[in-house]
């Protein structure tokens, strides 16, 4: 655990950022160790580690469950919350600028969650999800209040070739005036993606447009998949 810091430092971040820009998503191979992720995937069951659980089928959401977790985080959610968000606060700005929308990001990740105290928003978005043989979820957004990044990580946490089968990582763009495109991802375990909460900008030939993004999980056909969610702001509930 030690190590986060220097492996978040290690990876490309210009290219990391050209692929956010061009893409809207990028991927960190192996920012987890297997002992990591099993760490993590061993405490599902520690009620006191959470604040709220929600089962999808309740709310249409899908079908599985995810449980957010309670302040204070368990330090390595911590430091990788801390190290990446000064990233990603950059590529945010430039994202806003050129769609000529007022706001800036600072660039710690303290002075986000500030932020989002002082409007309401002072409850943990970091949540552990699992899905079993059929479980799903449905294309969302994960906002939370008025404050918010725009952009967010999921780390796989279980084997894809030896825990399950299905459960692929879908993004949607939905572009002005077109069909929407699927872009299906399929991450191993302790690989990270990041990508865009609600939104990228896109180049056309009169400036930038905006072209809403969507995420979710393809069904699963057999096993369980558990993934850890990072989300940089906070909620009001």
């Amino acid at each position: 655990m030690e190590n986060i810091e220097k492996r978040i430092a290690a990876y490309d971040w210009g290219q990391l950022s050209d692929n956010l820009h061009q893409k809207g998503y990028a991927q960190l191979p192996s920012l987890l160790t297997a002992e990591e992720c099993e760490q993590l995937k061993s405490g599902y069951d520690n009620a006191s580690f959470y604040r709220k659980t929600i089962v999808m089928a309740r709310y249409r959401f899908g079908l599985g469950e995810y449980k957010y977790f309670n302040y204070p985080l368990p330090d390595l959610i911590q430091r990788i919350r801390t190290n990446v968000y000064p990233k990603l606060a950059p590529i945010a700005n430039t994202w806003f600028c050129v769609l000529k929308q007022d706001v800036q990001f600072p660039l710690e990740h303290a002075e986000l969650l500030a932020r989002c105290h002082s409007n309401g928003q002072e409850k943990a978005t970091v949540l552990i999800l699992k899905y079993a043989a059929g479980g799903f979820n449905t294309l969302h957004q994960d906002l939370y209040g008025d404050v918010y990044s725009p952009m967010q990580m999921v780390m796989l946490l279980s084997d894809p070739e030896k825990d399950y089968e299905g459960g692929e990582f879908v993004l949607t763009q939905q572009i002005p005036r077109a069909q929407s495109k699927a872009i299906v991802l399929k991450p191993k375990k302790g690989d990270a993606l990041i990508f865009t909460t609600n939104f990228k900008p896109e180049k056309g030939t009169r400036g930038y447009y905006r072209v809403n993004m969507k995420h979710g999980v393809s069904e699963l056909r057999n096993g369980e998949r558990y993934s850890l969610g990072i989300i940089f702001h906070d909620a009001s509930s």
